[in-house]
């Protein structure tokens, strides 16, 4: 379900009276595919709860460059929002999401084992806040970019 930054702290008041565990990652989510369904599964079942901060179209253009996001913001927020896995949606618009993470406070934040501790930006911040990261490894041959590369290949 696509959340406001707003409506979140009563959402995630509500959780954590309930005791529940709450994870995040954050991603573009541009075209959705098998790697995206099995990375988010493997990141909903640190916890009871994934929020997945998904970057704005605004956000994607600044990261990515011209001709991004293929899906706008509202479609890719819509399909993530249909997954088993995806309890809540909530955009960011600036290039890190560490403030939004700042305001969630997560358990546990996911991300792709590509980023370390180290290289990661918002580590810092999440353990600073108690929580901790969980690196997910890819599944290899899944990306947007390869998907984008066979299609203009074709």
């Amino acid at each position: 379900m696509l959340i406001t930054r707003s409506e979140l702290k009563n959402i995630l008041n509500r959780l954590r009276a309930e005791g529940k565990t709450i994870v995040t990652t954050n991603g573009c989510f541009d075209i959705l595919h098998a790697g995206h369904v099995r990375y988010l599964e493997k990141a909903k079942s640190f916890g009871d709860i994934l929020i997945v901060a998904l970057n704005s179209d605004k956000s994607v253009k600044s990261i990515k460059g011209e001709g991004r996001p293929i899906n706008n913001e509202n479609d890719r927020a819509e399909v993530l929002s249909a997954l088993r896995s995806v309890d809540y949606v909530v955009l960011f618009d600036e290039d890190s999401p560490l403030d939004l993470l700042l305001q969630i406070k997560p358990d546990v934040h996911t991300k792709g084992a590509d980023y370390t501790i180290e290289t990661l930006p918002e580590a810092k911040g999440i353990m600073e806040n108690g929580g901790r990261i969980e690196f997910i490894t890819f599944v290899e041959g899944k990306s947007t970019t390869s998907i984008i590369e066979k299609m203009k290949n074709s």
